[in-house]
């Protein structure tokens, strides 16, 4: 299957789209989102303050240092939020929901500087049992750093809209 990121709405005129619909999905099928994303510093520090932890691990480069990490390591959850950030465009573009995470593993250590890619695998799917308009999705989302190494793996189960009952499809989007 051919999937299109652009709709045409004119001569010579296209608007981007995003997302796949439930019928869209294929189980087997793998994502490769880019582009990569390099973690910094501040991007854990923030996510520390926002989230209120206090772990020392992750901001106090003395402490850090006495670790076997030797340096601070990134917070697991600004991970999981990047990995699953950088699947949105492909996999819950047209989310009515997340559903929820299941069997997150923290599999390496994640430092500043490091860059994440990631991919995702339709591992199941299943049309609602209450809502006939939509559909449940899940997928696999597999993080590695720049060196090819596994730092995370998740699966997100969706709620996700069918075609002709999207709010862009509906609302003429």
């Amino acid at each position: 299957m051919e999937i299109s990121m652009y709709k045409k709405v004119g001569d010579n005129r296209y608007r981007e789209t995003y997302g796949l619909y439930y019928e869209d999905f294929v189980v087997g099928d793998i994502f490769e989102h880019r582009p990569g994303r390099t973690i910094t510093e501040t991007d854990n520090i923030w996510q520390c303050l926002l989230t209120m932890n206090s772990q020392q691990l992750h901001f106090d480069s003395v402490y850090a240092a006495h670790t076997e990490w030797k340096k601070p390591l990134v917070d697991s959850t600004i991970t999981l939020s990047i990995l699953t950030g950088m699947s949105v465009h492909s996999v819950s573009g047209k989310v009515v929901a997340n559903l929820g995470w299941n069997n997150v593993k923290c599999l390496a250590p994640v430092f500043a500087g490091d860059t994440l890619y990631a991919e995702s695998e339709i591992i199941s799917k299943r049309e609602s049992k209450s809502r006939i308009t939509q559909g449940i999705v899940t997928v696999k989302t597999i993080g590695k750093n720049q060196n090819a190494e596994i730092v995370m793996e998740f699966e997100r189960t969706m709620l996700i809209y069918k075609k002709g009952n999207s709010p862009e499809q509906t609302a003429g989007y």
